[in-house]
This record gives structure tokens, sequence and C-alpha cells, in this order.
């Protein structure tokens, strides 16, 4: 309860700095998630992904995924916060982890960016980057999938989750570009100072299905 009760008044106080949508899920379950409706269909050859969430679940005990984006054949692109602690991006297989400062219950914008060219893979926390990557030089992600908040998809897409890689907490600024942002555009956008129009997935204008105790603020 103590639980519930502090998510929701993180999302109203959130909701009046930032004056944008959120998204509060109060419970681990194998049942609530969100459903993001992309402008067009994901077929990538270079991203930026931008998110910002609060959780209280403790790092310690369970990996938590923070973004999802399945085809029936694969998870062509999630993000993950590991048990270990952490940040964790799959792309249809592999992943490229990260280490990270420890992550508290307070608000954290994560960024993502990949290319396939170069295959160079660069993690921001915080308007701050971890040590690039070169991950899946070549490869790109597949259209034809579904973007899930709140629960791991598998091959059914919307069935079979598993509860303890469920989310519990808070997600808002969720934003999907189709090209590599230059760090000082994500470290602007990490201080919420500035606004770069998302091509792909907007959060100020992306269509969101929800499905069992979500909340929307």
């Amino acid at each position: 309860m103590k639980l519930i009760l502090s998510m929701f008044v993180a999302a109203i106080l959130l909701l009046d700095v930032k004056g944008g949508r959120s998204l509060v899920f109060p419970e681990q379950t194998s049942t609530s998630f969100v459903e993001l409706t992309p402008t067009k269909p994901l077929s990538l050859n270079a991203f930026t992904l931008c998110l910002r969430f609060a959780t209280e679940l403790p790092e310690e005990g369970r990996d938590v995924i923070l973004f999802n984006y399945r085809t029936q054949n694969a998870d062509e692109l999630n993000v993950w916060r590991l048990a270990n602690g952490r940040l964790a991006l799959i792309l249809s297989g592999p992943g490229a982890v990260f280490k990270v400062p420890e992550l508290g219950p307070l608000e954290n914008h994560v960024c993502v960016a990949w290319e396939s060219l170069t295959g160079r893979t660069t993690l921001y926390l915080n308007g701050r980057s971890a040590a690039s990557q070169i991950f899946r030089k070549g490869h790109r992600v597949q259209p034809g999938g579904r973007v899930i908040l709140g629960q791991d998809a598998d091959a059914d897409f919307l069935g079979k989750f598993d509860a303890k890689q469920s989310f519990v907490g808070e997600i808002f600024e969720v934003n999907l570009w189709d090209r590599v942002l230059p760090p000082d555009a994500i470290q602007q956008l990490s201080t919420g100072k500035c606004f770069s129009y998302a091509n792909l997935i907007d959060w100020a204008t992306v269509k969101l299905t929800r499905h069992g105790n979500v909340v929307e603020f």
C-alpha cells in the first residue's frame, strides 16, 4: 500500500512540473501493460530511445523490463534494468550491458543510441554517457512487432507474461527517433530544457492502450 501511495503522489508532482503524461504501474502483475502505437513500422538501422522512469523496486533480486519491442520471432529492441543494477540493450538476441551508478527510487532519464553502420552503441543516464560499445554492426531492427511497457512480451505478444519481470513504478516521456541524436541534444532532453520532436514515438501524441491495473495521469 505504501508503494502504491508513494507512486501516486510522485506522479501528481511530476505531472505538475513537466505538464506531460505519466503511467503508474502500482503492483507486480502478469496482466498489466500498456501498448504504444508508433507512427510508422519500426524498420531501423539507427535509433535513439529515451525514457524517464522511477521505481522503488530494489536492484537486487530480479530484472525489470523498461521498454519492449517484440516481433513474432524475436525481442527486436528491449531495454532492461538488470538485477545487478546494470542497464542492458537487447537487439534480437544478444545484449549490450552498461555499468551505471546505483539507480535510486527517484526519476532517471535513460537514452540509448545505436547505429548499424558502425555498431556504435551509447547509453546515457541523466544526460551523461557511459563508454560506447560496438554492438550488432550491420544489424537491422525488423518491423511487424508491438511496443509494450510494463511487461516482457513473448511470441504470443500479449500472453504468458512473467510477473517477476514486470515493471512497478512510473514511466513517462518515452520517445523514439529513427536516427542518432547528438550528445548535446540528449543532455538538454535530460534536463527538460528543450524538446525535440520524436518521429516514431512521440510521448505528447502517441496512442496509449492500457490493459489491467495501470493508471494514466
